[in-house]
């Protein structure tokens, strides 16, 4: 039995080296997107290892969003960016999670009195002073997206608390959200932000609606992203509990 364990073990610790090795080198940029990673004969004879621990290494990062199977081509370090649609995370923060370069262009930074359709997204009531901050994003220096914020002002000390990420300004000051509401829909860009992402207008777009809320129900946030169908793709974890 203690045999049995110890192998178990051993396998499963060559199994983590590996995919580590692979992560490394896609995080590091050694690896570029849509590289073509050595076959599972190439990188069992590297590491000495059997082609099932490289097929789980594989298959792990396949799953996280870092690498792609191409059907009789190979596996290849992923373009497209997967968003897990079940956690709570930045454009940030997904990029960097996923070896990617990201950046932001301010489009506008304003303060004002909430709009109606911010008042209903956000419960708050007319006259509420809002900041409101429009970027556009991008993931290894190619356009993915844009995103409208629009957060109530008592979330930040001022306008310009914010410099790359809200949610770090939000978090700084202890008002990052805990808990959001999402929802997406399909949608085709318009002429204006078609031109801003260099994209045809009425490209098809994935529109990711967020309204974050603290630990105390007040609301921190509501966001209108609004990202490109042919670099970005969502993807949940579902289970069942019978």
């Amino acid at each position: 039995m203690a045999s049995g364990n110890q192998a178990a073990a051993k396998s499963e610790s060559l199994y983590l080296k590996l995919q580590n090795a692979l992560r490394e080198s896609i995080t590091s940029r050694r690896l570029s997107p849509n590289d073509a990673i050595p076959t599972e004969r190439e990188l069992a004879e590297e590491f000495n290892v059997s082609r099932i621990t490289v097929r789980k290494a594989v298959d792990g990062l396949v799953y996280e969003g870092l690498l792609t199977r191409r059907q009789g081509a190979g596996t290849f370090v992923a373009t497209r960016v997967e968003k897990s649609y079940s956690k709570m995370t930045s454009f940030t923060e997904d990029m960097i999670s996923r070896g990617r370069i990201p950046s932001s262009k301010w489009l506008s930074k304003t303060s004002g009195t909430v709009n109606p359709e911010e008042a209903l997204s956000l419960g708050l009531s007319p006259g509420t002073l809002v900041y409101r901050f429009n970027r556009m994003r991008f993931a290894d220096g190619s356009s993915m997206g844009l995103d409208y914020a629009t957060v109530p002002a008592d979330c930040l000390p001022t306008l310009d608390s914010v410099e790359d990420s809200l949610y770090a300004a939000l978090e700084a000051y202890g008002t990052r959200p805990i808990r959001a509401l999402q929802r997406l829909r399909a949608v085709a860009f318009n002429a204006e932000q078609a031109k801003l992402l260099d994209i045809p207008t009425g490209a098809p777009g994935l529109l990711i609606e967020r309204r974050g809320f603290l630990a105390d129900g007040r609301p921190a946030e509501f966001t209108q992203s609004y990202y490109r169908g042919d670099a970005y793709d969502l993807m949940s974890e579902l289970s069942h509990n019978p």
